[in-house]
């Protein structure tokens, strides 16, 4: 949570400040492009319009509805963390930062189109693809990826169909053990009545409804020390109602003795996890069931007609190299299969491509850049940026995110003064020339969010999000007739 309260009170402040006038190479209105609307692209946007006065920035979401990860990646039993919505609220109510949604570039609109109308384009469309487990019979029925499933429940256009066998068995495995993985297996696990009361979507809701399972299984390549999920999450896991947190007590004692020696977050998340741990004799069997699971690695998904069966697994010995420093798994040659009806894999995202004139690293599934200035063959492209996980890959959590996008504000306004930024015809708003489609700016997505809140009211929740694109436009139309 701290990292949280950090992001918003930095935000706020930054709003009563008065901005620093920006005087170098440039003289006039400076125009920027972000594409990307979530945390990396808000974020790049206050910097900008807080230090420099000459700044104009338009925001450019290929949906209708802006606010990316915070929207369609926070869990909805975690409504403090989109309290940062507030604060991008105010910005894009100002006239300086312009939403401009319902454009996707790359498709609609090239970069070198964008590029045209603007000093300097951010590219901070973060990451919408998936790393694979590349297994035998991943592509079976009952394997999902962690993005698609929080996608589902968080209401993604195109994902309110997503078909999960959540009644097929008692037993999912979660294949990784960051806090997404903690997000997912919460949500499996939490009492129904609990979730009605977020803004979770109710497809999910009535999904849930016929749900079977009871058990959920996390799985880690390493041990405990290298877990990645941080202790507000696994503490909230502790603590869930009808629900218990099961650590094998004989995982956690090689390092009861060592604890005292780490780092103090380690520390401390270690504690609770040897504090959680058990021989197990306490579950029942009216309890539902989180299981952490070290050492193991996936091998092959055992599938029946292509349908999910089960998970072979390979159990790993821990290496430490010769300094004592990373810590890598290896396979034993010893292996077990656990029976499951579905497998989560939770193992991150990867960001992609949207224009062949972006140097892109496809191994890194990053842009290639240095401090958020876009570099192609080592020479630096003049007016081209990126931030967030396109920029570093999908790590962090969203402080992380705002610095980031600090230091590639702080890139564009260095170069604005050394008067490195290329000319472009700031006279020309792209909208007077974006012909066949319908942007949809802030003033149109608040329609939406007054709809979506008052849906919310008649079920006791605090919104029903809207998954329909087409329904969002509609709505648009219907508040301008």
């Amino acid at each position: 949570m701290s990292w949280y309260i950090s992001a918003v009170k930095c935000l706020s402040r930054s709003f009563k400040s008065n901005n620093a006038a920006l005087s170098g190479g440039r003289r006039g209105l400076t125009r920027i492009a972000i594409v990307g609307s979530g945390p990396a692209g808000f974020y790049t946007a206050h910097h900008l319009i807080k230090q420099c006065d000459d700044v104009r920035v338009d925001i450019f979401e290929a949906l209708p509805v802006p606010f990316g990860l915070i929207r369609f990646g926070v869990a909805p039993d975690h409504p403090e963390v989109k309290n940062v919505i507030n604060q991008f609220t105010t910005l894009a109510l100002t006239d300086r930062c312009r939403f401009i949604g319902n454009i996707n570039i790359g498709t609609d609109i090239n970069i070198n189109q964008l590029r045209s109308y603007y000093n300097g384009v951010v590219l901070a469309y973060g990451a919408e693809e998936d790393k694979t487990m590349g297994i035998k019979g991943e592509d079976s029925y009952g394997v999902f990826s962690a993005r698609s499933f929080v996608s589902w429940y968080n209401g993604l256009p195109g994902y309110e169909n997503l078909n999960l066998n959540l009644s097929s068995g008692d037993t999912a495995v979660i294949i990784g053990q960051g806090n997404v993985a903690l997000d997912i297996a919460r949500i499996l696990l939490t009492p129904l009545d609990t979730l009605k009361e977020t803004d979770i979507c109710s497809h999910a809701v009535d999904a849930l409804s016929f749900s079977k399972i009871k058990k959920v299984i996390m799985v880690g390549r390493r041990g405990p020390l290298q877990v990645a999920f941080t202790i507000k999450e696994l503490r909230e896991m502790t603590k869930l109602p009808q629900c218990k947190t099961m650590i094998k007590h004989k995982d956690m004692l090689p390092y009861k003795d060592i604890i005292s020696e780490l780092p103090r977050p380690r520390k401390r998340l270690t504690e609770l996890m040897l504090k959680t741990s058990s021989d197990g004799r306490d579950i029942s069997n009216d309890d539902n069931v989180l299981e952490l699971l070290f050492c193991r690695s996936p091998m092959e998904i055992i599938a029946r007609n292509e349908i999910t069966k089960g998970i072979k697994l390979e159990i790993n010995e821990l290496i430490e190299d010769a300094n004592g420093g990373n810590t890598t798994a290896v396979g034993s040659g010893e292996y077990e299969t656990i029976d499951c009806s579905m497998v989560l894999r939770s193992i991150g995202y990867k960001s992609r491509n949207i224009d062949p004139e972006i140097p892109f690293d496809e191994k890194l599934g990053i842009i290639n850049n240095s401090k958020g200035r876009v570099v192609n063959n080592g020479t630096t492209i003049n007016g081209l940026y990126c931030s967030g996980w396109v920029k570093r890959g999908p790590t962090g959590v969203i402080l992380t995110t705002m610095n980031d996008a600090f230091e590639t504000a702080g890139s564009i306004i260095e170069d604005n003064k050394n008067g490195m930024l290329p000319s472009s015809n700031t006279a020309r708003d792209i909208l007077n020339d974006i012909k066949g489609f319908e942007p949809v700016l802030f003033e149109d997505w608040l329609k939406i969010d007054e709809e979506e809140k008052r849906r919310g009211e008649l079920v006791g929740k605090p919104r029903e999000k809207i998954v329909s694109v087409l329904e969002m436009l509609q709505i648009i139309k219907n508040n301008k007739n």
